[in-house]
């Protein structure tokens, strides 16, 4: 696949005007089985939800992360941030991710799903990776979020440095690490959402059929041109 379309330098985007992200009164912290249950219930309603995960950073070779140690799912309401270190919340996470029915979409996320395999033991499933859906329309293929919401919405999606390379196995996460994750999530839906609402001929996004979303058998499109 040729690209076709730039995508915004660090420059350009630094001139934007900022992405509107969500604050702590729509960040839920999940952290124990019975919340993780109450998450659930909200979740698996919906029919498609941003997906991404965070893992402590690793500086020693061939030092192993253990991660994920946080897991992200987001409405267009309110983001869920699931802390993995207790047993039961795990569990529900994985049946979360085991949904068909549940579209999960985020931006490079190869990484994520060998970890969650590796560490939850569940194959996410419903999974849409939208820096594939990018680069099957022209643009580069790892156009992550920053260069999505400048191209989609022309807005600067603000991502910490510091968050970024923060300890995510922390048991105690910062103001600033959850409004990190949860944005992260948040941002990947909205993207969705504008590229799926978008009119016949209004932008270069050809269709990308649900059988393109893994773990999903049905041919029926969910993004039209």
């Amino acid at each position: 696949m040729t690209e076709r379309f730039p995508t915004p330098t660090r420059d350009d985007i630094a001139l934007l005007e900022p992405f509107e992200r969500l604050g702590m009164a729509q960040i839920a912290l999940v952290s124990t089985g019975s919340e993780a249950e109450q998450a659930f219930a909200l979740l698996s309603a919906a029919a498609v939800l941003g997906f991404d995960t965070e893992s402590k950073p690793t500086f020693i070779r061939n030092e192993v992360s253990g991660g994920p140690h946080v897991l992200q799912l987001s409405t267009a309401q309110q983001a869920f941030v699931f802390q993995l270190h207790d047993a039961q919340c795990r569990e529900v996470v994985a049946s979360l991710l085991a949904l068909e029915t549940l579209t999960k979409v985020g931006f490079g996320l190869g990484d994520d799903r060998r970890r969650i395999v590796s560490k939850l033991g569940v194959d996410p499933q419903g999974v849409l990776d939208l820096n594939t859906v990018f680069w099957r329309n022209g643009y580069r293929r790892d156009m992550g979020v920053k260069g999505a919401v400048a191209v989609v919405f022309n807005r600067r999606f603000i991502k910490s440095r510091k968050a970024t390379t923060s300890n995510w196995a922390n048991p105690r996460l910062t103001e600033a690490q959850l409004v990190y994750a949860a944005n992260d999530a948040y941002a990947a839906l909205r993207v969705f959402d504008a590229l799926q609402s978008q009119a016949p001929g209004a932008g270069p996004y050809s269709e990308v059929r649900s059988d393109q979303i893994s773990g999903n058998n049905t041919t029926s499109s969910i993004l039209r041109r």
